[in-house]
């Protein structure tokens, strides 16, 4: 079978066409905290008073591809997180609409959040926390065994929608890129480290608006609608005598002891066992119900309370991005956040950034992990040592102690 080629002008016309694409790409944000960055972003006062505000390092973490390559990372323990930065004002009506950002728990995160929020309007940067509204809030949230999950959450007067499907998020200590694409057909796909993992409707995998049709609350199961899958056998008759079957029997085996007396023990009777030939309560047989006309269900009629919203997706005046996080335990660095309208320069921005630098990432932290285990390898033979110094202390107090208490019994004799 012969296999077409696609021409070198055709080729040269689809790279062109990729990059003038990636040119045009409008970048709303991009931060990839380099030099300067405090200037763009705002650390909030929120839970200070209560000495309950973490703080963040700026840092390229434990392990890393790049020591140059830094992101901001939280810092304490049992504390709230709150920062945002400031971006010209938007919306992504008739547009496409991409998040992305990176995340790396080097804590081994067990119970936290690993996402940040798109805002709209005027906020009080100084004030932003858990209590203030926001638009879009995207990324991994982990805690114990049961919440492993990418959270996808649209706001629409006043009220969060969740995502309906399961999307697993990343559990590692390693770096992983997150990515949201919302398009204007009100399509949506999620993204980890540039692979897909869940796409589908605003319409459907969201709450956002109440259902298109609904079944119908009239609508009464007919009187001879027979939804019994299996009836009984009407042939099926239970046998005679069935019910005269014990369950138990004498043991033909029991014989009456010897010293047996039943004036002083009463009659005997031998042990009873399981009958055999008893086979429980009869049971009518079943066959298939040939009137069987399956589970009814009401009919689906059009809901008089729908109102189709052709920018459920839209947002007209998006204009902070925020971290607002709580963490029992602190470690989780974030980098490389970005909002844009073109999935093919965010693809791009990934593949420069964690792309790049994750296998040398993974090295560093394997040589990490390496390190930690002969330490903690040393540190059991220290412990091993000591505690086999302090048994041979107590042999040699114990033997002396003994020596004393020989030379005590002993009697002493007198020279003369």
């Amino acid at each position: 079978m012969a296999i077409r080629r696609r021409s070198p002008l055709a080729a040269a016309i689809a790279v062109l066409l990729a990059v003038v694409s990636i040119a045009s790409a409008e970048i709303y944000f991009e931060d990839r905290f380099g030099d300067g960055w405090e200037n763009r972003w705002v650390k909030s006062d929120w839970k200070k008073d209560e000495n309950m505000a973490g703080d963040w390092n700026h840092t390229s973490g434990k392990w890393t591809g790049d020591p140059e390559d830094k992101g901001i990372q939280t810092a304490e323990d049992y504390r709230f997180y709150a920062i945002s930065a400031e971006f010209p004002e938007f919306s992504n009506k008739d547009k496409t609409l991409v998040l992305q950002f990176s995340v790396k728990h080097e804590q081994k995160l067990d119970c936290g959040g690993g996402y940040i929020k798109l805002l709209s309007g005027e906020i009080d940067q100084k004030k932003f926390g858990g209590e203030t509204p926001y638009s879009i809030m995207f990324g991994p949230d982990i805690c114990g065994y049961s919440t492993k999950k990418v959270h996808a959450i649209f706001t629409r007067d006043g009220k969060n929608h969740l995502i309906k499907q399961e999307v697993t998020c990343e559990t590692d200590q390693l770096t992983h890129v997150y990515t949201f694409v919302v398009r204007p057909d009100a399509t949506y796909t999620i993204l980890i480290d540039n692979n897909e993992k869940q796409t589908g409707s605003l319409y459907s995998d969201w709450d956002i608006l109440p259902p298109k049709q609904i079944k119908d609350p009239d609508a009464k199961k007919p009187e001879d609608w027979d939804d019994k899958e299996y009836i009984p056998d009407p042939e099926d008759k239970k046998p005679e005598g069935y019910d005269d079957i014990p369950k138990e029997i004498p043991d033909p085996h029991a014989t009456k002891p010897e010293d047996w007396d039943e004036e002083e023990d009463g009659e005997w009777t031998p042990s009873t066992i399981p009958n055999p030939e008893y086979k429980g309560p009869w049971k009518q047989k079943k066959i298939k119900n040939p009137d069987y006309k399956g589970k009814w269900k009401a009919p689906m009629i059009d809901n008089p309370d729908f109102k189709d919203d052709p920018y459920i997706y839209a947002y007209p005046n998006l204009r902070y991005v925020g971290i607002e996080l709580w963490q029992v335990k602190a470690g989780s660095l974030f980098d490389n956040i970005l909002v844009c309208d073109d999935p093919e320069y965010a693809k791009k921005i990934a593949d420069q950034t964690w792309g790049k630098l994750k296998d040398a990432e993974k090295a560093a932290f394997d040589e990490a992990e390496k390190k930690k285990e002969e330490e903690e390898a040393k540190d059991d033979e220290s412990d091993l040592d000591n505690d086999e110094d302090e048994d041979d202390a107590e042999d040699a107090d114990s033997k002396s102690d003994s020596d004393a208490e020989e030379d005590n019994e002993t009697p002493h004799r007198t020279i003369i």
